[in-house]
């Protein structure tokens, strides 16, 4: 019973201890998640609720007027992969915005990153996205007929329900997000959709992607 009764006593101590570790490491996270998303970002918008969405714009340097990307970032939050993908694609001749959806925090610790995931308001995202599009929209250098909205991961899902929130969207990328399979719902998604997943992955498992792939047809 002693043994026991100290065993009891270590595996408190290590659970209360792990506790304390993550509520501590997840606030110094929090603290520093600003400073990180302003040294990434070039370009603040306004949404029009007095908060501004800061955002990377990555562009061809000529005049143009290009297509355009709208990017959005995994559940870590905007980061340099994130950045780099965007320049990239600017090489290639598009215009590229890449806003930042957990306002100003952004993390390489995954405990922190599901915390944000689950705790910002989808609407809150989708709602941050209509001043980037009509921003983007409204630049002399795009073509306000060619912008789509793309994501990874967590990003890959809020590409999805925004290009069902804003019809004037002309496509959709979606990698390896969230899905929908309602095929109600997705007789609304209008424009091409491109999805790209992996075959041993299970979120979304490749049943899932058979029963969006279906919706669409």
């Amino acid at each position: 019973m002693r043994v026991l009764k100290w065993i009891g006593i270590g595996l408190l101590v290590v659970v209360v201890g792990l506790a304390g570790f993550l509520v501590i490491s997840t606030a110094v996270d929090a603290l520093m998640g600003g400073d990180r998303v302003a040294a990434l970002t070039n370009t603040s918008i306004d949404n029009g609720d007095g908060e501004a969405v800061r955002a990377f714009v990555a562009a061809p340097p000529d005049a143009g007027p290009h297509p355009a990307v709208i990017m959005l970032h995994e559940f870590y939050g905007l980061r340099p992969d994130v950045t780099e993908k965007a320049a990239a694609l600017a090489e290639e001749g598009y215009v590229v915005v890449a806003p930042d959806m957990y306002r100003g925090q952004t993390t390489g610790w995954i405990p922190r990153a599901i915390y944000l995931a689950l705790t910002i308001p989808e609407e809150q995202v989708l709602a941050d996205l209509d001043p980037i599009y009509a921003w983007l929209a409204a630049q002399p250098t795009v073509d306000p007929e060619r912008i789509v909205v793309m994501g990874f991961c967590y990003g890959g899902g809020k590409a999805l329900q925004y290009r069902l929130r804003n019809p004037e969207l002309a496509g959709t990328g979606v990698f390896y997000g969230a899905l929908v399979d309602d095929p109600a719902v997705l007789a609304a998604l209008p424009g091409p959709v491109l999805g790209v997943f992996g075959r041993e992955d299970r979120a979304p498992s490749p049943e899932m992607v058979e029963g969006f792939a279906a919706g669409l047809d």
